[in-house]
């Protein structure tokens, strides 16, 4: 997935060299703490569209894949779903509610991700992934992971995961193993409640729950390079942001959260 074109030459100059470094530069093991030394580029935006979104949706992941979203929700008291979004119109084009854990009850849905045939759909506190078909959304195989589940995304290689920690963890496409972590760090120190992710041109973007705030993480360093604040939207007041999309064919940036009525088309600005 490439950058947004908007803001790929104001990025490639403000942050330093080393910013599009590889995920598979990272050691196989935990990356010490360490501050960063380099620069920290903050951005504005400007809203370009805003596109109905459906506003029970307590949104957990939020993917771009052939002129739709693929929307994973998370509730307990409802059901958790897996939708496929018409973006012009909000209108949901196929959902299905999660299936059941084995030992009875129900999941609480967290981010997705969606690589060659399947979507994967992490799970909250019960340390579960569900498997489907891309296209049907049929249950094809579960995963399990010894932690929390908040956001998922991949960088062409291995699986992005965070757990709600100032840690992203690297799992194998296969089995979900885990392969490799690294600590997110900025000026000052771990940047922790990273939630949902998107892979956008070698950098790791992440909602910081309860907050407004993305960050762009460096994957093989941990460190910060930029970050942007959506406290200047509307739909903040009904719950927090949650939910980043990229179109690599136009360069499209989406926004939205749980709750929100709304998802926006935004493009970085040079602050």
């Amino acid at each position: 997935m490439t950058l947004p074109g908007s803001i790929k030459h104001t990025i490639l100059i403000a942050i330093t060299v080393g910013f599009f470094a590889s995920a598979a530069a990272c050691s196989d093991s935990a990356s010490p703490p360490a501050r960063s030394d380099a620069s920290i580029t903050t951005f504005g935006y400007t809203v370009i569209d805003t596109f109905d979104h459906d506003p029970s949706a307590y949104t957990q992941g939020l993917v771009y894949l052939d002129s739709v979203f693929i929307e994973g929700t998370g509730y307990y008291g409802g059901p958790s779903t897996l939708r496929r979004v018409r973006i012009e119109t909000g209108a949901i084009i196929q959902i299905r509610d999660m299936p059941p854990p084995s030992g009875g009850g129900s999941f609480f849905g967290e981010g997705v991700a969606v690589w060659g045939d399947t979507i994967v759909q992490l799970t909250w506190q019960l340390e579960t992934a569900v498997v489907y078909n891309r296209d049907t959304f049929a249950e094809i195989g579960r995963f399990h992971y010894p932690t929390q589940g908040w956001g998922l995304t991949h960088d062409g290689s291995r699986y992005i995961m965070s757990d709600g920690s100032s840690t992203l963890y690297f799992r194998d496409r296969n089995t979900f193993a885990e392969l490799a972590r690294v600590q997110v760090v900025d000026e000052n120190g771990p940047v922790n409640a990273l939630n949902e992710l998107e892979y956008i041109d070698g950098l790791v973007w992440a909602n910081r729950y309860q907050s407004s705030w993305i960050v762009m993480i460096d994957p093989a360093t941990g460190r910060v390079r930029g970050r942007f604040n959506l406290g200047d939207l509307g739909d903040l007041h009904r719950g927090v942001a949650n939910g980043i999309a990229c179109d690599p064919a136009t360069d499209r940036l989406f926004v939205t959260g749980k709750l929100w009525r709304s998802v926006y088309e935004i493009k970085l600005t040079e602050q």
